[in-house]
């Protein structure tokens, strides 16, 4: 099955070619090792994470900087925590209720990119009184972890970096996409009513093409138990993040996470009408949907399935805290008190302050489509993040 190539893609230099055929190269003795298939939760896993090449292994410069409002050519992307420090200081305002409740002193953060999060929860947590916070990062990207580590020096030993899961943790967890970037299964419903599973194979000039094949009996009744078949219809089913948040429920011990992603509730997510999924491809700021073009240099994400997140939760004894749109859970949390300390005096230092916060709380650009849910054990209050338009029905 051929796709259709994206346009409008930048242009790529000598280096940015040679890195990205190794990486092609390596996909490519994957699938032949593999009998000439390969599911394409195993190539996009190798695509991001193969040692030396895939996108988050490598050292390929991912998020673009907050200085020049996110348009740095080099970068691939711009996170919530980038476009304004007021994101990472409202969450920090959530994180210190919890560390509160629970008498705890200890924020883990999954995926801290720049290390910008990192840098505004820690700064926000000692205006508050809580300068005894330590804050733990589990990174891949080695060079994300290098800037991380120069960004937050003055912090000192209060930010350490793991290399594993920890066995046990009491604390606040904080994951800003990072369920978005974990591999994913890709189906399709045959006309006569049965799931396919695609994969990646290779055409007679070794270029990357679709193949489906009969899923697995466990991935057939996974996709079967979530949604209606749905002749052709195409979407994705992602267990390793529901592993993800399962496993949470061995090492949370005490504590909440707060999961700040895009993504629906199920019933949205496999609507009729959304029946091409929802894998979609960053590369210099362009968006588009073949995973296939320069690997190893773009981001290959895919939207959240926020039900399944809250089922994994509850199988695995955590309780689900609360579900809600960024856009009302910053409210609910503090942006607005925020915001109100500011002098809006200077006009033009105001209007700049101001403006990303505006597309945090769109709901024509991250207001809406990204989503927060929290989960965690020993939780005896309600969290302020959720106090008005909790959607916990609607999961």
């Amino acid at each position: 099955m051929q796709r259709p190539s994206p346009a409008n893609l930048p242009p790529l230099d000598p280096a940015a070619q040679e890195h990205s055929a190794a990486m092609a190269a390596h996909l490519r003795d994957a699938i032949a090792a593999n009998g000439g298939w390969l599911p394409f939760d195993r190539w996009m896993a190798l695509a991001l994470y193969a040692p030396g090449l895939g996108y988050y292994a490598a050292g390929n410069i991912k998020l673009a900087r907050a200085d020049d409002g996110g348009k740095n050519p080099e970068g691939d992307f711009v996170t919530a925590p980038q476009l304004t420090p007021l994101f990472a200081r409202t969450l920090a305002r959530q994180a210190a209720q919890v560390l509160r409740q629970t008498r705890t002193d200890t924020v883990l953060e999954f995926g801290a990119g720049t290390g910008a999060l990192a840098e505004g929860v820690l700064g926000e947590l000692d205006a508050l009184g809580l300068e005894q916070t330590r804050y733990l990062i589990l990174e891949v990207s080695a060079d994300l972890r290098a800037r991380q580590a120069e960004r937050l020096a003055a912090f000192g030993d209060r930010v350490q970096w793991l290399d594993a899961l920890p066995d046990a943790f009491s604390g606040c967890v904080l994951a800003n996409e990072v369920l978005d970037a974990m591999p994913v299964s890709i189906f399709r419903w045959s006309e006569d009513g049965t799931v396919l599973e695609r994969g990646v194979a290779l055409d007679a000039a070794r270029d990357f093409i679709w193949e489906d094949r009969p899923a697995p009996p466990a991935l057939a009744d996974a996709v079967a138990g979530r949604m209606p078949a749905l002749p052709g219809y195409v979407s994705e089913i992602n267990p390793q993040a529901d592993a993800w948040v399962a496993a949470m429920g061995r090492w949370l011990e005490r504590g909440a996470a707060l999961l700040v992603d895009y993504g629906f509730p199920r019933g949205e997510y496999y609507h009729p009408q959304r029946a091409g999924g929802t894998l979609m491809c960053h590369l210099r700021h362009r968006a588009h949907g073949d995973p296939f073009t320069a690997p190893g240099l773009q981001d290959i994400t895919a939207h959240v399935d926020f039900t399944a997140m809250a089922d994994a939760a509850q199988d695995a004894g955590l309780q689900v805290l609360g579900y809600t749109s960024q856009a009302r859970f910053l409210m609910n949390a503090g942006l607005m008190d925020l915001l109100a300390q500011l002098d809006p005096s200077d006009a033009q230092d105001y209007a700049k302050t101001v403006a990303p916060v505006q597309k945090l709380l769109s709901e024509a650009e991250m207001g809406e489509l990204f989503k927060v849910l929290a989960v965690g054990r020993g939780m005896t209050e309600p969290l302020t993040g959720f106090a008005r338009g909790d959607r916990l029905g609607k999961l």
